[in-house]
């Protein structure tokens, strides 16, 4: 039955969603549903700030307002996180889910594991989606964070960077 969970996005209270997780965690637990309702995030970021002079890692939510949900759509799992204290809703039209797709999974960067790359700074690759297909460049940075490359590419004959998704480009 888990081949069949997708990720949900339910729509919270802003502040409450840490809270929100803890209480469908216990939910799922106390009503056995472990095997419906799969996985429960917060999708956090560190950022550094500067506080008085010093460089301080914080976490921040990514999406503030919104809990990710991996479950098996049921009537049943619909009403557990629907009526979870501080949730207003699914995002979707009226009362219907629309569960996350595999490519918007994997650019969040939800599921476990980043994605793997085999390309590195210094190699050349070419474009193969976006404004810049079929351009030529080389890696200048890679952001695993962003799942962006930073390459320079070759236009009006000067070297121009830009920022290139990971699935944007392939090594040539």
């Amino acid at each position: 039955m888990s081949e069949n969970a997708k990720w949900y996005v339910a729509h919270t209270y802003s502040g409450y969603e840490n809270k929100v997780k803890a209480n469908m965690e216990k939910i799922v637990t106390n009503r056995g549903m472990e095997d419906i309702i799969l996985d429960i995030k917060v999708p956090m970021e560190d950022r550094v700030e500067i506080k008085n002079g010093k460089r301080k890692v914080v976490q921040r939510k990514i999406f503030p307002g919104y809990v990710l949900v991996k479950m098996v759509m049921t009537d049943e799992s619909w009403y557990v996180v629907r009526n979870t204290r501080g949730v207003t809703g699914f995002v979707g039209p009226g009362s219907k889910p629309v569960p996350l797709s595999d490519d918007e999974v994997r650019k969040m960067g939800i599921e476990d594991g980043l994605p793997r790359i085999d390309i590195s700074v210094g190699e050349k690759i070419k474009v193969i989606s976006g404004p810049f297909e079929n351009f030529v460049g080389s890696v200048e940075e890679v952001h695993m964070d962003k799942q962006t490359f930073k390459v320079l590419i070759d236009m009006f004959g000067r070297e121009t960077p830009v920022e290139l998704d990971f699935i944007q480009v392939e090594k040539m």
